[in-house]
């Protein structure tokens, strides 16, 4: 089932207030539609003590569009997902606000609500890239999360 664009907009908005943690990371979604989620963190408050951001950011910023995502673009009445493993390659220090987009297709979004219906879960995964504000990489990740049926 879409969402509605106020639907998405309202879900856009709340996205980095989910739980603490997320808050005080002062995390936006900048974009979110149907399959996809585009996030950035912002440097200030996740600096670390040699002024770049914090890994913890990071990884905290490469696992958040799992659920956005999750929130977006599955049936949320049906399914839940859990992240099962997420590896992060850290390439360069983040001196700037850094963001992460993810897109994956509907077909995709089917074939995994379906397998999960059928099986009561189904893996899925995707690699990001977190860029700083310049478009340079700062660090790769590899995301593996699963779909449960909800009752399973």
């Amino acid at each position: 089932m879409a969402m509605s664009p106020e639907q998405l907009e309202h879900l856009k908005a709340a996205a980095g207030n989910f739980f603490p943690f997320v808050s005080r990371c002062e995390v936006v979604t900048e974009s979110l539609a149907f399959g996809h989620c585009r996030m950035r963190m912002p440097l200030a408050p996740n600096i670390n003590h040699i002024g770049t951001m914090y890994a913890g950011a990071l990884f905290t910023l490469a696992e958040l569009p799992g659920g956005v995502l999750y929130l977006a673009s599955f049936d949320t009445q049906r399914f839940y997902p859990i992240v099962k493993d997420l590896q992060i390659r850290f390439r360069r220090p983040a001196r700037s606000d850094v963001t992460v987009e993810v897109n994956m297709a509907a077909d995709e979004i089917a074939r995994i609500q379906t397998a999960a219906d059928a099986d009561g879960k189904c893996d899925y995964e995707w690699e990001c890239e977190l860029k700083d504000a310049d478009g340079e990489v700062v660090a790769l990740t590899r995301n593996l999360y699963q779909l449960r049926r909800i009752g399973s």
